[in-house]
């Protein structure tokens, strides 16, 4: 039998799921999962799928399901991968960052962030210096509808590359990617690449996310409802793109000539697609507007580019974290 990987999977929600489904689906990975709010349910039902790509699963769990992360002892086993899916709050803590520090081993647990936004791989490097972080860009439709119940609408389309840490070695980085790609990729239910330009990579979804992320957060629209709500709202849409590929242009990524026009149109109207940052006000949570709002805004500005609208979105987005800090607080 080939060799499984042991794999320690962080966060449970919607893409979280979909990737233990998938990975241990392909039979190259264990999968332990680490679930916070929707622990009790599938702990004691498993997940339920209406998969586009797996079908309809009454009831699946992962190999193990835990409510914590967990602490490696001197003879445990330790984990090939720690593959990291919460939503990522740079003004929240505590982080992930610092939880994951008593499951990593040092030169060998590879980190594998399927995560948005622009310069999340920093605070890895600083703290885990000697391991290998890679960049999983996720292009999938799926939320989970209520606890546990995952609707996943548009086939997983998943993008593996390595985010270059200058104190390791490239090559051993690209086979811990293209390691990565071969487990991920062994279910035949879903797409896994191989990519070696990271960046452009998220900076071409960030395209999508900074506009079409924020407008709905703010204004409570889908993507389809959006569109549809005014010709000024396509107009908002498309300049928050252009100023986005502009920062990605004066950072060294040049996107296609075509990318406004792509993006706008990614989603069908009719499927009135709910963006996670939408979900995320829906359900009172917080949102990771820093990573993909700040981040993408502050290396445009340290590059000259003017980014009025896309400044007024962050600006925006801040206030509902603060409204949504607000409401926390108020009930604590």
């Amino acid at each position: 039998m080939e060799h499984q990987a042991n794999i320690l999977l962080i966060g449970g929600g919607a893409l979280g799921a979909m990737a233990a489904l998938n990975m241990e689906t392909g039979s190259r990975a264990v999968v332990t999962a680490v679930l916070r709010s929707n622990f009790a349910v599938v702990n004691k039902k498993g997940y339920e799928f209406k998969s586009c790509d797996h079908g309809d699963i009454p009831s699946w769990r992962p190999t193990t399901v835990l409510h914590s992360i967990p602490r490696l002892g001197p003879g445990d086993t330790p984990y090939d991968f720690v593959v990291i899916t919460t939503k990522n709050i740079m003004d929240c803590s505590p982080n992930i960052v610092s939880e994951i520090d008593k499951c990593v081993s040092p030169g060998f647990t590879v980190i594998v962030l399927i995560q948005n936004g622009l310069n999340i791989e920093q605070p890895y490097f600083e703290k885990f210096p000697t391991n290998i972080v890679l960049s999983g860009i996720s292009m999938i439709g799926a939320q989970e509808i209520c606890p546990g119940v995952i609707e996943h609408t548009s086939t997983d389309d998943l993008s593996i590359g390595a985010f270059h840490n200058q104190q390791l070695d490239a090559n051993r980085e690209m086979e811990a990617a293209r390691q990565f790609v071969a487990i991920y990729a062994a279910s035949g239910r879903a797409s896994c690449n191989y990519t070696a330009n990271t960046n452009w990579h998220r900076w071409r979804k960030l395209v999508y996310n900074v506009s079409f992320n924020a407008l709905s957060a703010i204004t409570d629209l889908d993507t389809g409802a959006l569109r549809l709500s005014s010709h000024h709202a396509r107009i908002l849409i498309s300049s928050a793109m252009t100023e986005i590929a502009a920062a990605a242009k004066a950072s060294g990524h040049e996107l296609s000539v075509d990318i406004v026009e792509t993006m706008i149109d990614t989603d069908p109207i009719e499927d009135r697609f709910v963006p996670s940052m939408l979900q995320d006000v829906r359900k009172n949570r917080l949102i990771e507007f820093e990573y993909i709002l700040g981040e993408p805004l502050r290396e445009g500005q340290r590059h000259g580019v003017a980014m009025p609208i896309v400044t007024t979105l962050y600006t925006l987005c801040a206030a509902i974290q603060w409204r949504m800090k607000q409401s926390h607080a108020g009930t604590q």
